[in-house]
C-alpha cells in the first residue's frame, strides 16, 4: 500500500486483491481525521468522536459553523467576527427611577458558537432629561450585572431642559458557553426629574458581535 505525500492511502497495480479492504479502511479512516465532516450540531459531534486528534474539523448544522481541533478545544475557523446580532427600538422610553430600570426594547440574544469567543457589545441613541439633569445608563447581562466596560455611562446637560444628547455605549464580555446569552441596556436618571431614550426621534439599537479566541 502507498500513500500521497500528504498521508492518503491508495491502491497499487502491485497490490494484492486481498489489501484492498484494508486500504478502504485506512483512507476512510484518513478521512475522518482531514475531512469536514458534517454532525447536526456539538452534542452529536461529541458522540461520533469521544476522542478527537489536533487538526480535525467538522462542520456543525444546527449554526453552520466550520470549526478545527486545536488539540485542546474546537475552534471556528475563518476570521475573527463570527456573527453580528442587532436588536432595534423605534419607541420612546422614559423613567423617574433613580435605581436601574430595563429600556424595553433594547435587548439582544446571541448564541455564541464557541464557549472561547468574546462577546463585543455596542450600543447607541439619544437621551434627554425633561428638566435640567443628569441621564446614565448601562449595558448588562439577563441578571443585571454590568458588562466590562459598559457601566455607569453618564451624560446630559445641566443648563436646559428637554435637551437631547447622543449615547454610544461600548462593552466587552467573555459568556463561556454555546447556550443563547442575552444583554440588554439599563438607565436612570442621576439627577433632575425624568430620563427619556428617545428612540421614536432616532432608532435605538443594540449590537452583539461574536469575536473569536
Amino acid at each position: 500500500m502507498a500513500v500521497t505525500p500528504v498521508g492518503n492511502p491508495y491502491v497499487e497495480s502491485s497490490d494484492l486483491v486481498a489489501n484492498y479492504p484494508g486500504v478502504s479502511e485506512a483512507l476512510a479512516e484518513r478521512i475522518d481525521i482531514v475531512g469536514v465532516n458534517p454532525f447536526a450540531d456539538s452534542a452529536a459531534r461529541a458522540t461520533a468522536i469521544p476522542s478527537p486528534t489536533e487538526g480535525m474539523m467538522s462542520s456543525l448544522n444546527d449554526t453552520d459553523a466550520v470549526q478545527r481541533y486545536d488539540g485542546a478545544t474546537w475552534k471556528p475557523l475563518g476570521g475573527k467576527v463570527l456573527q453580528v446580532v442587532r436588536a432595534t427600538d423605534s419607541t420612546d422610553r422614559s423613567t423617574a427611577s433613580t435605581s436601574y430600570v430595563d429600556a424595553t426594547g433594547m435587548t439582544v440574544t446571541i448564541t455564541p458558537t464557541s464557549a472561547t469567543s468574546s462577546i463585543l457589545l455596542f450600543s447607541s441613541f439619544l437621551g434627554a432629561t425633561n428638566t435640567n439633569g443628569y441621564f446614565r445608563c448601562q449595558i448588562t447581562t439577563s441578571s443585571n450585572v454590568a458588562v466590562s466596560g459598559a457601566e455607569d455611562q453618564s451624560g446630559g446637560f445641566s443648563s436646559s431642559a428637554n435637551k437631547d444628547f447622543p449615547f454610544v455605549l461600548i462593552g466587552y464580555a467573555s459568556p463561556a458557553t454555546t447556550s443563547a446569552v442575552t444583554y440588554k441596556v439599563r438607565f436612570k436618571i442621576e439627577s433632575g426629574t425624568v430620563g427619556i431614550m428617545r428612540n421614536a426621534n432616532i432608532t435605538g439599537q443594540v449590537f452583539a458581535i461574536e469575536v473569536a479566541a
